[in-house]
């Protein structure tokens, strides 16, 4: 599954696919840049390390050209590696398989009503994400990758 999220707007977008292959995100991201943001500028994508999620992935899915005009519009920030917890995608896919995927669903197509029925009520509600982890929290949870400073 794909799963995109704008926390502060409300907005989300899920699309089960049959693979998760390079040119599967590259068709995603062109659809979020063409599609839900045709009008941005610059789209800030936040996302794990997953080894599709790359700029070079868009250049073995479409011609040069095309990649680099998607990519021209995409700052992309990785998740720190085992950290998914930081990831508001994970975060809306967990509150997805409680509200909506509480069972076995073997056909794509039926997968696919279902994650529009549960996309369509949530955008409706325009619920948004509340984060609280904060700057001082990081630096608690986090103190390892925070170097220690000496004070005089």
């Amino acid at each position: 599954m794909f799963c995109w999220v704008e926390p502060l707007r409300g907005w989300r977008r899920v699309d089960a696919q049959p693979r998760r292959t390079k040119a599967d995100w590259a068709r995603q991201v062109e659809h979020l840049l063409t599609v839900d943001y045709p009008d941005a500028a610059t789209v800030v994508l936040v996302m794990d390390n997953l080894n599709t999620h790359t700029i070079a992935s868009l250049h073995e899915a479409f011609d040069p050209g095309k990649a680099f005009t998607l990519a021209q519009r995409l700052e992309i920030r990785h998740t720190p590696k085992h950290r998914s917890w930081l990831n508001i995608a994970e975060i809306e896919l967990s509150a997805l398989t409680r509200q909506c995927l509480d069972r076995r669903i073997d056909d794509l197509a039926v997968l696919n009503a279902e994650l529009a029925a549960w996309q369509q009520q949530t955008n409706s509600d325009q619920r948004q994400v509340d984060w609280h982890f904060t700057t001082d929290d990081a630096r608690v949870k986090l103190r390892h990758l925070y170097p220690a400073t000496q004070q005089n």
